[in-house]
């Protein structure tokens, strides 16, 4: 059974640059098969490995939601089954060392729960293929709470330098603890530190949510250069200081 890793976090704290590297990290141990999932509202994983993507779960499931009605461009001469078995293919963008599913969001009003318990069982049957699969979630974590994608063996919350961060990703913390997903470790990722490193408030922070933290992680001016020339921050150099310290964290971790 595939050994599986979620990253969560709120919007902005680094988190989709760190899933990545961290799919990058264990094809370079040679960890592989990998599936890569991007299960975050935001979409945006695939821009982080340099994949192109044309097509997610959640047009998918649009499409066989509403399969019925009138102006829908489901094809007449297949059954819901068969359009996923056949679609859920085109959605999964193969690469060298992983594969990388986008979930995408649903745009229509309704119940989508039977489509997802499709998925769920589409998921299962791939998910064997694998000896990895790396999660980059919201901070709410739909897709695991509703059981779509496997339970949890790690997580690893990430959260800026402040505060607030460490509060809101110890909410992540929290409701990870209450959905008992059989995660056996729980890690904390400080990102964006400065250069004398995170402020006695927010190390209380972190003590006071009982929060095991794995490290904490530089500001990093190539990473924004990368991001400004549309280049995938997964290609930083490999002595590059945010990229060293993050892997050797990686180490440590019982993957």
């Amino acid at each position: 059974m595939a050994k599986t890793i979620a990253l969560a976090g709120k919007g902005g704290v680094g988190k989709t640059t760190i899933c990545g590297l961290l799919i990058t990290y264990l094809a370079e141990k040679n960890k592989g098969p990998i599936l890569a999932v991007d299960a975050d509202a935001n979409e945006n994983l695939n821009e982080v490995l340099g994949m192109d993507i044309d097509l997610t779960l959640g047009e998918i499931r649009e499409e066989i939601e509403h399969s019925e009605d009138k102006d829908s461009g489901f094809p007449k001469n297949m059954t819901k089954q068969e359009y996923l078995d056949t679609y859920f293919m085109r959605a999964l963008n193969e690469g060298d060392y992983y594969d990388l599913l986008v979930m995408g969001r649903t745009q229509g009003s309704g119940c989508y729960c039977y489509v997802n318990g499709m998925l769920t069982s589409q998921i299962g049957k791939y998910s064997g293929n694998y000896k990895y699969i790396v999660v980059d979630n919201e901070a709410g974590m739909e897709h695991i709470s509703r059981g779509v994608l496997p339970r949890v063996d790690t997580i690893i919350m990430v959260s800026d330098c402040s505060v607030r961060g460490v509060q809101a990703a110890a909410k992540i913390y929290e409701l990870a603890k209450s959905l008992k997903i059989g995660a056996k470790q729980m890690k904390l990722i400080i990102n964006r530190a400065p250069a004398s490193g995170p402020s006695e408030g927010v190390l209380k922070e972190v003590e006071k949510a009982g929060m095991d933290l794995l490290c904490v992680l530089p500001h990093n001016e190539t990473i924004y250069e990368y991001d400004g020339e549309g280049r995938p921050t997964t290609t930083i150099p490999a002595d590059d200081p945010f990229r060293v310290k993050l892997y050797e964290a990686l180490d440590t971790l019982n993957l």
